[in-house]
């Protein structure tokens, strides 16, 4: 274990600066809607309706021409389109793995670049998206923390990932037509490039949108946000998201953990427990989910697995425990647990009654695997030497 890492990167983030001209409708809420509907010429008694409408056809139908909202008046579109837009981020490139999974590489404002995975399953899709351009932390085992953070994504630049992999899969609704329950796209995990809950805000606006009930429908148990451990914003994500937790863990000792999650430094195994404890949402219908990778000689024991029972059963967690083959990648300080390893593991959780599931491999040949994720053309430019360097191994 001589790997090290900062707890996060030595990076200066440099703001977003808005661009100029006509306002993006995506991302905004509801109320920051009707705001600048009314700073540009809707009459205020109108505002709150004209919200409705426009909702509607952006998150309903995936509508971005606003002469086809056509329960609008043609003189109003004509306003709307003079003064704002309905932009989402654009595709770069589009991948397809073997077995179904679809990594897209989409381009953002100021050129920068991020990732998205979608994972089809038979009784579901699940898409992996991103809350920030790289990441601020350094976990010396994930491959995205060779990246620097760059910036945070916009609200709109988040939900517009939902919107884009929608497009992909023809997911839209169309007007008039009989409704299909069937829903490719029925899953959102927050596990691709970043930290969500550094990026608060926009994360939780994003969110809101996602499962407005007049707009993509999504229920807050079918979201769910994985987080380092980022104690003091945790309750807020149950009080003002309401979706469901997953903890990057892997690690049963502060000593282990303070390396492979650097997090952990700041907050420790301790202090991060007592805040899932007070979880408001969990619940046995709603576990706390624990990730853990799973990485040979290192945290693949016997006695790691008993004492991370006893973190739980010690703070009363209702949790299910997900176990991660570690994918390998250029560079990589560390080897994946075999898989009878990985199996015993497994089963003194499953003895004591706690599911643990081994996560099943997806999209790895073609980097869009737990942990893989980074921008394609950040990665071409790199050698494996400098990414060696960057990480401090």
């Amino acid at each position: 274990m001589s790997v090290k890492a900062p707890i996060t990167q030595d990076v200066v983030t440099i703001p977003r600066k808005l661009p100029e001209g006509r306002i993006n409708l995506v991302g905004l809420t509801r109320d920051r809607m009707r705001e600048v509907l009314i700073e540009h010429g809707t009459p205020e008694k109108q505002a709150k309706m004209r919200v409705g409408q426009i909702w509607q056809w952006i998150y309903q139908w995936g509508v971005r021409d606003f002469d086809a909202m056509t329960n609008l008046a043609k003189a109003y579109r004509a306003q709307l389109a003079e003064h704002f837009t309905i932009e989402i981020p654009e595709v770069v490139t589009r991948q397809v793995s073997e077995d179904g999974t679809r990594k897209y590489l989409v381009r953002i404002a100021g050129g920068h670049e991020v990732e998205v995975v979608y994972i089809p399953e038979e009784d579901r899709g699940t898409l992996c998206i991103s809350s920030q351009v790289g990441c601020t932390l350094t976990c010396s085992f994930c491959h995205t923390g060779t990246q620097k953070l760059v910036r945070n994504l916009t609200a709109a630049e988040i939900v517009g990932q939902v919107m884009m992999a929608r497009d992909d899969l023809g997911e839209w609704p169309v007007p008039g037509a009989p409704k299909d329950e069937t829903r490719l796209l029925s899953n959102i995990v927050l596990m691709g490039m970043g930290e969500p809950l550094y990026n608060f805000d926009n994360v939780r606006d994003a969110m809101k949108i996602a499962m407005d009930p007049e707009g993509i429908q999504l229920s807050r148990r079918r979201i769910t946000l994985s987080t380092s451990g980022v104690v003091p914003e945790i309750a807020r994500t149950a009080e003002e998201i309401g979706c469901l937790l997953a903890i990057s863990f892997h690690a049963t000792t502060d000593e282990t953990r303070d390396v492979l999650v650097p997090i952990n430094k700041r907050w420790n195994i301790e202090e991060l427990l007592s805040a899932l404890a007070a979880y408001p949402k969990a619940s046995n219908s709603e576990r706390i989910t624990f990730e853990y990778v799973m990485l040979d000689g290192v945290n693949d024991s016997d006695a790691d697995a008993h004492r991370l029972l006893d973190h739980i059963k010690r703070h009363k967690i209702p949790a299910k425990i997900n176990l991660i083959p570690f994918n390998e990648w250029p560079g990589a300080p560390y080897k994946r647990s075999s898989n009878n390893r990985i199996r015993a593991f497994a089963n003194i959780i499953y003895q004591a009654g706690y599911a643990a599931p081994i996560r099943k491999t997806r999209g790895d040949d073609i980097m869009a695997a737990c942990g893989q994720l980074k921008s394609a053309t950040e990665r071409a430019r790199k050698s494996k030497k400098q990414i060696e360097a960057e990480t401090g191994l």
